[in-house]
């Protein structure tokens, strides 16, 4: 990995040299998107929050260890993955729709949406959510890696530890139940 092509992996090195703001800047600009593929793919709030830390508190542990083999992004999902791993491992009951809606509310993005298109959009966002959460773990994980963060076959093979066909293989099933359940 070329360092000078990541600047994440710039700011971690930095990091790793004592510059606090480095790691703030880290934590910015990934705290949102870390927190979201983490509520979604385990769909327990506190769990999420709990794999959240566990995800930021490794990456502290390992600044002096930290090498850019992968963009940061990529070991950062790789760090999660593994925690949520876990996580299904001593699963809690999940949560239910409203609640996992009010947790994604609290960490997305501000959206510039038309009033009038709010209720539309929000209800296909909510249909396509109800419909990945229905997904294999697998297969969810692999479709939220694709979808949400804009991963390569193999930056996902990477992050899960599969195949990039296998990768491939779970994204084409997981599209083709999405359609069969979101197709009227």
């Amino acid at each position: 990995m070329d360092v000078a092509v990541d600047p994440d992996a710039q700011l971690m090195l930095a990091y790793a040299r004592g510059d606090l703001a480095a790691f703030e800047a880290l934590y910015a600009k990934h705290r949102g998107t870390l927190y979201r593929f983490v509520l979604r793919s385990l769909r327990d709030r506190s769990l999420a929050d709990e794999v959240f830390q566990d995800t930021w508190s490794r990456v502290i542990a390992a600044r002096t260890r930290y090498q850019p083999q992968a963009k940061f992004s990529t070991w950062l999902l790789q760090i999660a993955h593994h925690l949520i791993i876990d996580g299904h491992r001593r699963k809690r009951p999940l949560a239910d729709g409203d609640e996992a809606e009010m947790a994604l509310a609290a960490h997305a993005a501000p959206e510039h949406e038309q009033p009038e298109h709010a209720l539309s959009d929000f209800e296909r966002r909510r249909g396509l959510q109800r419909a990945i959460e229905q997904l294999p773990d697998d297969q969810r994980t692999a479709v939220l890696l694709r979808l949400e963060h804009e991963l390569s076959l193999e930056e996902i093979a990477e992050i899960t530890g599969a195949g990039r066909e296998t990768v491939k293989s779970r994204l084409r099933y997981a599209m083709s139940k999405l359609r069969d359940v979101l197709t009227p």
